[in-house]
């Protein structure tokens, strides 16, 4: 069988790759010694970056159009809104279009690490603390072999119940945290990273930065549009972000973590 996957029980995860990086007991049953644990896995899995083909058969669509940034020099398919003044958004043509859009791909790594919490174990005496709107029961493998079943938790969970503090989370896992849309990180100087959506596309947006703020974060890295007459900050969603992030976090670090829903 291989690692990430199992062939039997409610809803399996699957991916390239699970390992445990800690475990801790968070309950004990004083009768029988049975043990809740709380697992933090390591979770890779493959990009599949969308084909240049499949991006352009948003052409079927007669309002769509082909856009590249003249900053970023990324591509978009824009369906079917009207033309976005005062951003660096251009119309281009197919030429142009499957240039940047070839392009993308060399960036993006061959795999994305994320982390996961699962409380496995002895559930029963503390299913009233586990998350209400997220009952299904999880499974999967490790690499190792070690089947695991069990709720998964949001990280948000996670710091309520380790001492209602925002885990100390590395550049690389607030980057995956953001961009899977379930959390958002709340920076000290009043700061947020959330996941936003824009032309159809997942971005990492800053927002609550001030004035005062602007250039050096653009000096970090982050980028600038202006959408709807609003200047916005957005950071790579590809590998160059973590290190974008990493600097950020540096200066203003979490100060906690507030779930969006589900885990």
């Amino acid at each position: 069988m291989p690692p990430g996957s199992m062939t039997s029980g409610w809803k399996t995860l699957r991916a390239e790759s699970f390992r445990v990086i800690d475990a801790r007991v968070i309950y004990t049953h004083p009768g029988s010694d049975a043990e809740t644990q709380l697992l933090t896995i390591a979770e890779k899995r493959r990009n599949t970056p969308t084909s240049l083909a499949d991006a352009l058969d948003w052409l079927d669509d007669p309002k769509a159009r082909l856009l590249v940034n003249s900053r970023s020099g990324r591509a978009a398919v824009q369906v079917p809104a009207g033309m976005m003044e005062d951003t660096h958004w251009l119309e281009a043509d197919r030429a142009a279009f499957s240039a940047a859009w070839t392009a993308e791909p060399a960036e993006v790594p061959e795999f994305s690490e994320s982390t996961l919490h699962i409380v496995a174990g002895l559930l029963l005496p503390i299913r009233k603390q586990l998350p209400q709107d997220e009952t299904r029961v999880y499974l999967l493998q490790t690499d190792d072999g070690q089947r695991i079943i069990g709720r998964r938790v949001s990280p948000v969970w996670v710091a309520t119940t380790l001492a209602n503090e925002a885990p100390k989370l590395s550049a690389t896992q607030v980057h995956a945290l953001v961009l899977e849309e379930k959390t958002v990180m709340r920076l000290s100087e009043g700061m947020e990273l959330h996941r936003s959506r824009v032309m159809g596309v997942n971005r990492i947006e800053l927002s609550g930065f001030s004035e005062a703020a602007k250039d050096r974060l653009k000096a970090d890295g982050f980028f600038s549009e202006i959408i709807s007459w609003k200047l916005r900050l957005f950071c790579s969603t590809g590998a160059d972000g973590v290190a974008i992030l990493d600097r950020l976090l540096a200066r203003c670090p979490v100060a906690s973590l507030q779930d969006r829903g589900g885990c």
